[in-house]
């Protein structure tokens, strides 16, 4: 079951032998992670905690970012040391074998690919918010909601979809310049959102902390993780990377510490400006977010409430005398939401890359354009999906299913570490995580804590999503798996040529 491993070696050799183009800066990094990060999570997740927890998604945010940020120390070690495309797929491969990596790899699929979907479907929240309020006109629900949200279809999501699938086929330099950009607007408006929700702030606000106890805060950490999902694509992009020894951890740290702040402080203005009490239903239970019966409740109270908004942050401005701003700010999420789902798809697709070229996905998947040099086959196929989960499905229940995955990976990254440090303690470490036998281990129950702090029927799906995909392990891709055949890559002028046989070693 672990016997077939991949030696880091090995992956290195592939890699430089069958590569794509290396042009990120540890500044693009960085930009890349926070362009990643900042997105769905604070623009329109910040409804779904409230909702959950009330004012204590503060705390629901200090968990997430903390098991996020023990994580990302593993990952920082992992990824300076194989600085290769694949994430935790690769890093699992080289440590605990294929099956684990494959399951590892099936699992970033609902992390990137439905990431993407929920970040389409805030970006049209915001989109519709903001055309209904600049020209006064009245949207139909049905072709800008999923059916399990009151409506039929979500066109603008699918549109956004579409864009960035162009987009990534172009070239992932063009991408990232593009993304700085969108990166840069984002922060001012978030930075323009804490100044003036901040000094307005009343005590008041934040009694009940915890309306629905514990629990609540739990359950609105393990949806809020979304918030912070993100960082870990900066290393799939390491084979792309320029030095990519120093500037991975630069890149993955750098991004989780601007991000964290930024959390906290519109949080705070969120909570203190408009409240965040959660909106019950009859027998004062409160209800779940993203269902037909929380949108009846909030049209009986006209939405008067930030739970009920589906852009949280321009609502709260327009509340608190600062429509213009709400406008601005609405716009400004318009622009750069689209660098989260861009960040998300390029994490997707070179995970898809790097697995098509060890040969558990089909070989067409890492077909690389002759003019754009990006892996445009996978690019297309991914943008498909993405648009149709984006299309039918609600924000809540895309982010949670995709948190699933995530910390599936997270954990599988960090163990990972630990084996490694055991297994191949000798090898250069240009970032060593600190006291790796304390954090490792606090990473991997934080993950386990989040996960079962999701609901049941995510956990759930999660089940029934990885025994398919060992289904399509066991029928497809072990039989053709080059580890297992004994295949290697062959040189980058060579690429059309099958790969060549390893003669047994005696």
């Amino acid at each position: 079951m672990f016997g077939r491993v991949k030696s880091l070696d090995a992956i290195l050799a592939t890699a430089e032998k069958k590569s794509l183009h290396r042009t990120l800066g540890a500044f693009q990094l960085t930009m890349l992670g926070v362009g990643a990060v900042i997105g769905t999570g604070i623009f329109v997740l910040t409804a779904e905690a409230a909702q959950k927890a009330g004012p204590g998604m503060m705390l629901s945010f200090v968990i997430a970012g903390f098991v996020c940020a023990v994580a990302a120390l593993c990952y920082a070690e992992m990824a300076a040391m194989v600085p290769v495309s694949g994430s935790a797929y690769t890093y699992s491969y080289a440590v605990m074998g294929e099956l684990v990596a494959w399951m590892v790899g099936w699992a970033l699929i609902l992390e990137y690919a439905i990431a993407a979907g929920a970040v389409a479907v805030g970006w049209s929240g915001y989109m519709i918010g903001f055309v209904q309020n600049s020209f006064h006109v009245t949207v139909p629900l049905e072709f800008v909601r999923g059916p399990f949200d009151g409506g039929l279809i979500n066109l603008p999501a699918m549109a956004i979809a579409a864009v960035i699938t162009v987009l990534l086929v172009l070239g992932t330099k063009e991408s990232a310049t593009v993304n700085a950009i969108l990166v840069a607007i984002k922060i001012a408006a978030l930075s323009l959102f804490v100044a003036l929700t901040l000094p307005v702030i009343r005590s008041g606000h934040f009694v009940p902390f915890a309306p629905l106890g514990f629990t609540g805060i739990s359950g609105a950490a393990a949806s809020i993780f979304f918030a912070y999902v993100g960082f870990d694509a900066v290393s799939t992009a390491a084979e792309e990377t320029t030095n990519p020894q120093r500037n991975m951890p630069i890149g993955l740290i750098g991004s989780l510490a601007i991000c964290t702040v930024f959390y906290m402080l519109v949080a705070a203005g969120v909570i203190g400006t408009v409240g965040a009490q959660p909106v019950f239903g009859p027998g004062h239970v409160a209800l779940d977010p993203g269902t037909p019966a929380l949108s009846h409740a909030c049209s009986a109270i006209h939405d008067n409430a930030v739970v009920c908004s589906k852009e949280a942050l321009a609502w709260t401005l327009r509340q608190v005398g600062y429509p213009f701003v709400g406008w601005l700010v609405g716009a400004a999420a318009i622009l750069a939401l689209p660098s989260v789902i861009l960040m998300m798809m390029f994490g997707q697709t070179r995970i898809f890359f790097v697995m098509s070229r060890d040969g558990l996905l089909p070989e067409f998947f890492s077909k690389v354009h002759p003019k754009f040099h990006t892996p445009h086959v996978i690019t297309v196929l991914t943008g498909i999906f993405v648009a149709l989960f984006a299309a039918f499905f609600p924000v809540g229940l895309l982010a949670d299913v995709s948190n699933s995955g995530t910390l599936f990976a997270f954990a599988a990254v960090s163990i990972a570490v630990l084996v490694l440090r055991r297994t191949d303690a000798g090898r250069r470490r240009p970032f060593r995580t600190p006291a790796v036998w304390v954090i490792a281990p606090i990473s991997i129950a934080g993950c386990l804590y989040l996960f079962v702090s999701l609901s049941a029927a995510t956990m759930e799906l999660f089940v029934g999503w990885a025994l398919v995909g060992l289904v399509v392990y066991y029928a497809y891709s072990r039989s053709r798996s080059h580890v297992g055949r004994g295949l290697f890559e062959v040189h980058e002028e060579d690429s059309d040529l099958p790969p060549s046989s390893v003669p047994p070693i005696e």
